[in-house]
């Protein structure tokens, strides 16, 4: 009897291993494929060689959009500008397995974000999963084999670069949506964009002077440090955004005006607001008007590029509307025929959100469909679909486009729908203490006066005072710090408002 050298046992054995590996594909390095990257790989099946997982990023290192990057492209490689701040207090925004650094800001900049995704991928040994420089130009369903075919190849002016093609089990989408500008369907908008006075946001780094007269339209995050630091270097700031109250401030030199309901002569400069009142004399208009979904590497076959029919039924199809992805099962997995819903995940699309634990509750729960197909199930799936088009209906009507714009929003809903998305997982995920802790939700609610004080104590050069040391003592007891410190600066900012009240009825007394 022959007797197999041990090397050769070995290499059975490795081959047997390597029939029953399956390939996870993440599509991005940014916050989310990096939060995504480090669960897969926290993974019993990954630490037993079940699983290999490959990070494809398109640009030259880890960060996605906080990867700063002049803006030169078109559209531009990243919307971030100069100044930029997080607008969520970091202890909260933080991966839940990584805090950010004692004595960081409260609201670090970009530059330091940037340096907590390269601590947290080197922390966690993710850097081994990325290839950088590589664009997926194409991902495609093969039924033959029940896998995807993903085409890639290197990131350059050219699509028709040498291209590679790899099977993948599993393919998580994490590209994020901060890439293509989402312009305004406005009559006469193409007007001032062709003749030079109108530019999208995702252009914007920092304040320069267009003119004396500028519009900012929008009032998200961006829009609000836009129109505020363009105030510095104009005459007058004209911010228009949906029910803005029409009034001026400083003499005038600031204006809230509501939605624009035409742009007019670019060259006079005018446009006509909704109530029918006109500006003219406007020298530049900024466009804050957000970012549309992008997902180019899915052909026309699998996701076309549209509003999706009104409901009931659920389309048979993956619908990209710009606004929102439709129908998704718990907003993560396409509810379609023509592949399993567990094989495609798209990640962090809800908005108005705490973004990074997203990432980690979330794969763990396409980890959960992943290795148990039978745990999604599509009639209830499409029940809740039909629930929250109905909830949505009754607030907009048959606006399908209102409906689209508010599918994928959030804000409080999304710390239940986090702790239902343990509860799909199960196991220890489904215990209380993977629940979102209740001092989350308390800063969350108290966010906008916490970010308004800490710009005050940024502005009056105390903010670096507040943070020394804090978080020093790690894990719950350097959280407990954070906490603290945050409930100091509400506390700070009460203290100020009421001390304000108290001087204005002694005025009045006079």
């Amino acid at each position: 009897m022959d007797l197999l050298p041990n090397s050769a046992i070995d290499s059975e054995r490795q081959a047997d291993v390597d029939a029953l590996k399956k390939r996870i594909c993440v599509i991005g390095a940014g916050p989310t494929g990096l939060g995504s990257l480090k669960v897969i790989c926290d993974a019993p099946q990954y630490k037993d060689g079940l699983w290999d997982v490959t990070a494809f990023e398109a640009r030259e290192a880890i960060g996605g959009v906080w990867l700063p990057a002049p803006p030169v492209d078109n559209p531009p490689l990243t919307p971030m500008y100069d100044s930029l701040t997080t607008n969520i207090p970091h202890p909260i925004m933080a991966y839940p397995s990584y805090p950010f650094p004692p004595g960081t800001l409260l609201y670090p900049a970009a530059l330091t974000v940037l340096q907590y995704f390269t601590d947290y991928a080197t922390h966690f040994d993710l850097h081994k999963h990325v290839r950088v420089r590589t664009t997926v130009r194409n991902v495609d369903w093969d039924p033959s084999v029940s896998q995807w075919r993903v085409r890639t190849s290197p990131t350059g002016p050219s699509p028709d670069a040498p291209s590679e093609e790899t099977l993948f089990d599993l393919v998580i989408v994490a590209n994020g949506h901060y890439r293509v500008p989402l312009y305004p369907p406005t009559p006469g908008l193409k007007a001032w964009l062709e003749a030079g006075k109108a530019v999208h946001a995702a252009w914007y780094r920092h304040a320069e002077y267009h003119g004396d007269t500028v519009l900012v339209v929008g009032r998200g995050p961006s829009g609000i440090d836009v129109a505020d630091e363009m105030c510095e270097v104009c005459k007058t700031l004209i911010h228009s955004f949906p029910e803005a109250p029409r009034e001026d401030h400083n003499g005038g030199a600031v204006k809230f005006r509501g939605r624009i309901a035409e742009f007019l002569d670019p060259h006079e400069g005018r446009v006509r607001f909704e109530d029918g009142t006109e500006e003219a004399g406007v020298d530049y208009c900024i466009l804050a008007t957000g970012y549309e979904h992008s997902l180019p590497f899915l052909p026309p076959h699998l996701l076309e590029r549209a509003l999706p029919p009104p409901i009931p039924p659920i389309p048979e199809k993956l619908y990209n509307s710009k606004f929102h992805i439709f129908p998704l099962a718990k907003q993560i997995f396409p509810l379609v025929t023509s592949f399993p819903p567990s094989r495609l995940a798209l990640l962090a699309l809800p908005y108005r959100i705490i973004p990074f634990p997203f990432a980690e509750v979330q794969t763990r729960a396409v980890l959960k469909a992943f290795t148990d197909p039978d745990s999604l199930d599509p009639a209830r799936e499409a029940v809740d679909i039909v629930s929250r088009y109905e909830e949505l209906r009754a607030q907009f009507g048959d606006n399908e486009v209102a409906i689209a714009r508010a599918w994928h929003k959030m804000e409080e809903e999304q710390f239940p729908y986090l702790d239902s998305l343990h509860q799909f997982v199960g196991g220890e995920y489904a215990g209380p203490q993977w629940k979102v802790p209740d001092w989350v939700l308390e800063i969350w609610y108290q966010k906008v006066t916490l970010r308004a004080e800490w710009k005050e104590l940024v502005r009056i050069g105390e903010a670096e005072k507040w943070v020394e040391g804090v978080g020093k003592s790690g894990g719950e007891e350097g959280t407990k710090e954070w906490l603290e410190l945050m409930r100091r600066v509400i506390k700070r900012a009460e203290q100020r408002k009421a001390e304000v009240s108290i001087d204005t009825a002694k005025m009045n007394r006079l």
